[in-house]
């Protein structure tokens, strides 16, 4: 069921948070299966690795077929969508067979000028699932490097390295050019300055158009976690802090922008579906453990979400629905918006709350004026900013 961003509802179990102008949707499709999972990763996923090649294929097209049946419906009436992101999990873990058929059902949904990005790890991203995605309308390509250091990549529990690591990054690279984005890690256990500082290098030779530099977090409940407990020796909070600074100024000294907290890109390649997120765009989610959120011109919103269950997705997705009043949207705006260097959408803002930005938090952003203090000291900058707005 579609709806139309500006009506007024009258009926308080469908606010007009859950309307939305069509042609003005983002869509993600989640992914979650992987060959193995990593040991820092705490996303739903699910490791076929094991599974006989007919098992595996079977899964897959069934959750394919679920995921085609399931946009078709919540997109019934949507001429194309503004983005599509296709995320995990690890999307290659679909093969080329698998994105192809994905792709090809989205059919007319997948915007003929936009961004489609897909997800990629380099140990499943072999040059029949890349030269699928390109041929498939793929227009940029997220691949999940992580490190180029055969030992950070043992640390994180990543099987792969080496040759084909490198390998496949060049493919990729040769395949997408500016539309490569990269991601790396800082603060792997054993990491050093040098190394990390290695690892950018590498990684700029292919001349990506877009990174992402993290910082490694422990996440309760992972098998690094447990190793962890049992003595593996990380960073310190310091060390970790340094070696993330150190990669900032790499990144900045190699021409990428830190245009939002953990992304830097080069002109006129900032992720566009990402920004749609940040600045509380409307977009819904497809799969197991998706979610998506839509908000109308009254400043309410819907979010529609789906269990971590891919098994029960197959069978038949339920959605679960959770209503955002306008106080908690109007936080998450801010939440959400300060990520991003250039803020919130000012026009947007005023459109949903009534007042302008300014006007909201004129005292905390007197104090933190400088958008690149504001975005390297977030948290603080935004429990200003709701410490106003509660007075």
């Amino acid at each position: 069921m579609i709806f139309r961003g500006d009506e007024e509802s009258t009926d308080p179990a469908e606010p007009s948070g859950s309307r939305f102008e069509a042609p003005s949707v983002s869509v993600y499709l989640h992914i979650p299966f992987c060959d193995e999972k990593c040991d820092y990763c705490d996303f739903y996923s699910i490791p076929l690795g094991h599974e006989s090649p007919k098992d595996k294929d079977l899964i897959i097209n069934r959750y394919i077929t679920a995921v085609l049946k399931e946009t078709e419906r919540r997109l019934e009436k949507t001429p194309r969508a503004a983005t599509v992101y296709i995320g995990g999990g690890s999307p290659s873990g679909l093969g080329a067979a698998g994105i192809k058929r994905l792709l090809r059902g989205l059919g007319s949904l997948m915007p003929p000028a936009g961004e489609v990005t897909v997800e990629a790890n380099p140990e499943t991203a072999d040059d029949a699932f890349l030269d699928a995605c390109g041929a498939g309308g793929v227009t940029r390509l997220s691949l999940g490097v992580q490190s180029f250091d055969r030992r950070a990549l043992e640390a994180l529990g990543r099987r792969g390295g080496g040759g084909d690591l490198l390998r496949r990054t060049a493919a990729a690279a040769e395949l997408f050019g500016p539309g490569l984005s990269l991601d790396i890690m800082s603060g792997i256990p054993g990491q050093t300055e040098t190394a990390l500082r290695r690892d950018i290098d590498r990684a700029l030779s292919y001349t990506p158009g877009h990174i992402s530099f993290y910082a490694l977090t422990v996440e309760p409940g992972t098998p690094l976690a447990r190793r962890v407990a049992r003595g593996l020796s990380l960073p310190s909070a310091d060390a970790a802090d340094r070696l993330w600074l150190a990669g900032r100024r790499a990144l900045i000294r190699g021409g990428y922008e830190h245009y939002e907290v953990s992304n830097f890109a080069l002109p006129g390649r900032r992720s566009v579906h990402n920004i749609r997120y940040w600045r509380m765009e409307n977009w819904i989610g497809v799969g197991a453990g998706a979610s998506g959120t839509c908000i109308g011109g009254d400043g309410r919103g819907r979010r529609i979400s789906y269990e971590p269950d891919a098994g029960n997705f197959i069978s038949g997705p339920l959605e679960v629905t959770e209503d955002l009043d306008r106080p908690t949207v109007l936080r998450e705006t801010l939440l959400m918006g300060y990520r991003y260097i250039e803020g919130p959408d000012p026009a947007l803002f005023q459109k949903r709350f009534g007042r302008t930005i300014e006007e909201a938090i004129p005292r905390t952003l007197a104090k933190w004026g400088n958008k690149e203090k504001r975005l390297r000291f977030l948290n603080s900058f935004l429990l200003d900013s709701f410490m106003e707005l509660d007075q």
